[in-house]
């Protein structure tokens, strides 16, 4: 048997629409090997609700065209520190409602943004999102996770440095159905410099220090229209922003970031993304 080379565990792909009755035909067009897609609308509360034959069918497409693992965005509204009782109320109920049907449609992990402290000192809305999170995974067995994404850092946002993922992890005593999923545009605006040998080195070894890349279960592949530590959560296709290609370069081919799915969340080059010339040029680049 001949080895596996390091090629061999190499997975891309991108955030597809079309939910589960369009997203597998979009995904192939690309061709991706790995997808995230919204389960209704980012922006709405309204509860997506999925015809069983239709999840049904997506679960064999998926399997028939060999794509996967398949991963959720969750809702952008959704804030598990939020200070108003309703919205805070909705935020719980909408990602533990959005983590069953990710179960449901066998998808590897939901992937959300904690919250934003607002008002509230961090430490205390650190304690207010690992609160919640109890409730959404209350009584929760099935095998999908909730990975936590990095954030850029602008306003209040939670998950803007390491050491906030690893607070909210500890509290909930290493609970195995949490995972963490990076941001390339995310880690750069919010002040690691994943653009250079020296600072992916850096970001690298405070991730490992505080996380642990056991728990790292997806990868967010953009490049960032800003400057490094902006603060600014602005998405660009692959080398045309101030990471860069050999920045990307570097991440794609470092074993610990090799074997992670990669996600693509880019306009495009027609402003149609993710498309299938930035998994091109990420293929590429991986060689």
């Amino acid at each position: 048997m001949p080895k596996t080379t390091i090629d061999d565990r190499l997975l891309l792909g991108g955030h597809v629409n079309g939910g589960v009755k369009g997203s597998v035909s979009k995904a192939e067009e690309i061709g991706a090997q790995v997808m995230q897609i919204f389960l209704g609308s980012p922006q709405s509360w309204a509860d997506a609700a999925p015809l069983d034959k239709d999840v049904d069918l997506f679960v064999a497409q998926v399997a028939d065209k060999k794509l996967g693992p398949v991963f959720v965005h969750g809702n952008y509204l959704v804030n598990l520190a939020s200070n108003d009782k309703t919205n805070l109320e909705k935020s719980i109920y909408k990602l533990r409602h959005t983590l069953f049907l990710a179960h449901r449609i066998r998808a590897q992990a939901v992937i959300f943004h904690p919250g934003a402290a607002g008002q509230t000192p961090k430490p205390d809305a650190l304690k207010k999102v690992v609160a919640s999170l109890k409730e959404v995974l209350k009584g929760y067995k099935g095998n999908c996770k909730l990975a936590l994404e990095v954030c850029a850092g602008a306003g209040t946002t939670i998950g803007d440095r390491f050491s906030d993922l690893s607070t909210i992890i500890d509290a909930m005593k290493g609970d195995e159905r949490l995972a963490v999923c990076l941001d390339t545009c995310h880690l750069f605006a919010a002040g690691y410099d994943v653009s250079s040998a020296s600072g992916l080195k850096a970001t690298l070894a405070e991730f490992e220090a505080e996380v642990g890349f056991d728990r790292l279960i997806a990868i967010h592949a953009n490049d960032s229209k800003t400057p490094l530590g902006a603060k600014k959560d602005r998405h660009e296709n692959i080398g045309k922003g101030c990471i860069g290609e050999d920045g990307f370069r570097r991440m794609l081919q470092h074993k610990a970031l090799r074997g992670v799915p990669w996600i693509l969340e880019v306009p495009g080059f027609s402003g149609n993304g993710p498309d299938r010339e930035n998994l091109d040029i990420l293929r590429l680049l991986a060689s």
